[in-house]
């Protein structure tokens, strides 16, 4: 984890399989000095997770037609990642806010994704 304009920034993968929310999440990331990797499915994220040392994953309830459920379990194997799931149709059961970190519902505010990474940012340089 790096510093930046802030103090400590993250590397977040946003896996989103709608091209304009994954642009706006890696926008106000960018802007907040994190380094931001896109995944528009899940094979996408797998490769990433495989080859890159990542902080925080913003990770969709459905991306395309594939389950970003299915993350969950080799994002966890991979270490101390911090997993955010993020629905806009679904309904998140309580166990399966158990296997997450946070939960973010769409709409939400950019200011809301900001913060909530730079707490996970925060957590892991202190922590």
């Amino acid at each position: 984890m790096s510093q930046g304009r802030g103090g400590a920034t993250a590397t977040v993968l946003v896996v989103e399989d709608d091209p304009a929310l994954r642009l706006l999440c890696t926008v106000n990331l960018d802007i907040e000095g994190h380094r931001v990797l896109e995944a528009p499915t899940v094979d996408a994220a797998r490769d990433h997770i495989e080859r890159e040392a990542i902080d925080v994953v913003l990770l969709d309830v459905h991306v395309g037609a594939q389950s970003g459920y299915d993350l969950i379990d080799p994002i966890r194997d991979r270490g101390t990642t911090r997993i955010v799931l993020m629905s806009g149709t679904a309904e998140v059961t309580q166990a399966d806010r158990e296997r997450v970190d946070a939960v973010l519902s769409k709409p939400f505010e950019p200011e809301d994704l900001a913060m909530l990474v730079a707490r996970f940012s925060q957590a892991a340089t202190t922590g």
